[in-house]
């Protein structure tokens, strides 16, 4: 049993959801992670929670590379390689706003996360 409400929905929604729609919430978790933090740069834990918050992303993204290099992958080859060029900015971008962390760089990230969740629902714009 997990120690607060908050584990136990996120282990029930994590059964429950399809594998685009749990890829989607994960995206978008991400992204406002990302958001919260440009939103209160200012504040003294910002540091802290702009790395937590850059790790998360990392992770959702490397997950991501793991999966379309997976020779099952069903994914036309072409979208493959759009995602994994994509993912290699995302790394780039990473790691610059750790090595040089300015609130207006979160801006491209959060935007990809968002534009990706939301085409994983079927409603990109």
């Amino acid at each position: 049993m997990s120690a607060s409400p908050l584990n136990a929905y996120q282990e029930v929604e994590k059964a429950t959801l399809s594998g685009r729609d749990l890829e989607s919430t994960v995206l978008m978790r991400a992204a406002m992670r990302l958001m919260d933090i440009k939103n209160n740069w200012d504040t003294p834990e910002r540091e802290t929670k702009l790395d937590e918050a850059l790790r998360y992303n990392q992770r959702v993204w490397t997950f991501f590379q793991a999966e379309l290099l997976d020779a099952e992958n069903p994914l036309p080859a072409e979208i493959k390689r759009n995602l994994l060029s994509l993912s290699g900015f995302v790394d780039k971008r990473t790691f610059d706003v750790m090595a040089f962390p300015a609130a207006d760089k979160l801006d491209i990230l959060i935007s990809i996360n968002k534009n990706i969740a939301a085409g994983l629902r079927g409603n990109a714009p």
